[in-house]
């Protein structure tokens, strides 16, 4: 059985517009307003005094400032430093991305406690990383049902390369073990939920201790409700901050991997199949490209594609699926988020047991292009094609 290379690109966007309901520091909000303007150095001068002041959502946003490089230089050291000063918070997208700066950067070893927390939690990108090393058996106990199990949760959360890699895994795992990976899915997804309830709980400060009994007699008032106050500020902007619920919607927004990348490399090698045999050696950090995860709080607004183009050759490829549906469901859902899909349409191309998902009708390259990078913007994985 040919085994795949337990390495990732970890081009994943985190999660592409949210945020801040309840910052625990004005300046993390300051921050966030001078971001969205496109003011970089402005957010970073906000958010520093309030992450040296022990604010989680600051510290979390100054590393992704630093791993991407927004209002300072890059600096992976940085964004190391700061997200793991978050993660001892509990802030749990600070240690989701610890854990995959260290994967990405071969300190596998180090990483891999952190990818099973993520995975344990329902993080795609984790359970993508876990899957394919519970595959091959070298960063995990080799375990195919699991490893499929795992690599389709992924691809249900809309990564296209775990979607890619599940197609491989059907002509790679015998159908059994695959049937046992499915029947595995129920209970994956309820421990999910336990365990983000627990890491939520657990990321909480402890309750006032009650004030001892005064002689005074008081009028009686309604208990105090527990609110945002007394809970970590969440991630992202939901109805419920920290509920189970809003976690597993902030999960489930995971962007597509490395296919928002591909439009930078050869086409095709996204969705490359494994060599014939023998393990691949573990690719140099510096080789891999690096996480671009955007910071909690930016919302970016894509650029609407004109519909129209007539015969032109140039398509806009958005993932393959080893599942039709997925692919579907993947287009539908875009139309929703971006006016530019919504006035296409879309095109399904069959190859074995891969589902590609494509668009065409641009008037040249150009408009293709232009068309992809207002997509890659909001996180969603987009690669120019000829037919």
């Amino acid at each position: 059985m040919r085994p795949f290379r337990t390495a990732v690109s970890l081009a994943l966007p985190l999660i592409a517009a949210t945020v801040l309901t309840a910052p625990a520091h004005a300046d993390v909000k300051d921050g966030v307003d001078a971001w969205q303007r496109g003011d970089y150095q402005g957010a970073v001068a906000q958010w520093r005094p309030a992450a040296l002041a022990g604010d989680a959502d600051a510290q979390f946003n100054l590393g992704q400032a630093y791993k991407l490089g927004r209002g300072v230089p890059a600096d992976l050291a940085q964004a190391e430093a700061w997200y793991r000063r978050a993660a001892k918070q509990g802030h749990l997208q600070a240690e989701d991305n610890l854990g995959l700066v260290l994967f990405t950067a071969n300190r596998r070893d180090e990483a891999m406690p952190f990818i099973l927390r993520s995975a344990e939690r329902g993080e795609p990108r984790a359970q993508y990383v876990l899957g394919t090393a519970h595959f091959n058996g070298d960063l995990a106990a080799r375990d195919w049902p699991r490893a499929y199990a795992l690599t389709k949760r992924a691809s249900d959360a809309g990564l296209s390369v775990a979607s890619a890699r599940l197609a491989q895994l059907d002509s790679l795992i015998p159908l059994d073990q695959r049937q046992r990976g499915l029947a595995m899915l129920p209970e994956i997804e309820k421990n999910e939920a336990r365990a983000r309830l627990s890491a939520v709980n657990a990321a909480a400060p402890p309750a006032a201790k009650a004030a001892p009994a005064s002689p005074i007699k008081t009028a009686s008032l309604p208990a105090s409700v527990p609110g945002a106050s007394y809970t970590p500020p969440p991630v992202i902007a939901t109805p419920a901050p920290l509920t189970p619920a809003a976690q597993a919607a902030a999960l489930a927004a995971a962007e597509a991997t490395a296919a928002a990348d591909a439009a930078k490399a050869k086409p095709g090698t996204t969705y490359a199949p494994p060599p014939a045999s023998g393990k691949l050696p573990p690719t140099p950090a510096k080789t891999k490209p690096p996480l671009n995860t955007e910071p909690i709080m930016v919302r970016e607004t894509p650029t609407p594609a004109r519909p129209g183009g007539g015969n032109s050759p140039w398509r806009a490829q958005l993932g393959a699926f080893g599942v039709e549906a997925n692919a579907r469901n993947l287009w539908t859902s875009l139309g929703k988020k971006y006016p530019a899909v919504a006035e296409r349409q879309p095109t399904y191309f069959k190859t074995g047991k891969v589902t590609r998902l494509q668009t065409g009708g641009f008037a040249n390259k150009g408009e293709a292009n232009n068309f992809c990078a207002a997509l890659t913007k909001g996180g969603q994985a987009c690669l120019v094609v000829d037919k």
